[in-house]
């Protein structure tokens, strides 16, 4: 990713390797969702640029998408605790409170106990746009949706990925400027 937002201009202007490399980390271990948007520039807009990222994401496999799932950590998660987070996830999971240093030993383990038992049922981690949360709804979230069926989970997981990868396009885009028309 660059240091200033790009233009959708200059994302469409992109060879191949390069638009990977720029957009390549919006779906957490999944640079192939870039890879096979590439073909279908050039993108009238941030909308269209998301709505194309998603679809190739939705076109794929199922056990592609769960590997996309299974991609993401963990809240306050290992990864948190040891600090090899990717630098967005540590932004996001920040953002909602979720950075582990202010946490209390017992918030920290009320979320190793929550993230297991969801793990342990659906055979993924939880997933949730933690931008738009809170730690307590994203408690309340764990809760409530350790009832739905693994579907459904595999269904709103794939929907999170969705509103994570547009925050983090909005990161790296910073204009619809000189889009096509």
């Amino acid at each position: 990713m660059t240091s200033r937002p790009r233009t959708i201009a200059e994302i469409n202007a992109l060879d191949r390797d390069a638009f990977v490399a720029t957009l390549g980390g919006l779906f957490d271990g999944s640079p192939w969702v870039a890879a096979e948007t590439w073909p279908a520039r050039p993108f009238a807009d941030l909308v269209a640029l998301h709505r194309g990222l998603c679809g190739a994401m939705r076109a794929e496999r199922f056990d592609r998408h769960l590997t996309l799932i299974r991609a993401h950590p963990d809240l306050v998660g290992r990864a948190a605790l040891a600090g090899t987070l990717t630098r967005e996830s540590t932004g996001e999971q920040a953002a909602a409170g979720l950075d582990p240093g202010p946490l209390t030993a017992a918030e920290i383990e009320v979320f190793a106990i929550a993230n297991t038992a969801y793990t342990e049922r659906f055979g993924f981690p939880f997933v949730i746009c933690a931008r738009e949360q809170t730690k307590e709804t994203i408690l309340a979230g764990l809760a409530a949706r350790l009832a739905n069926s693994r579907e459904a989970e595999i269904a709103t997981a794939l929907g999170e990925i969705e509103r994570i990868a547009w925050y983090r396009l909005v990161d790296v885009v910073g204009d619809d400027e000189g889009g096509a028309r």
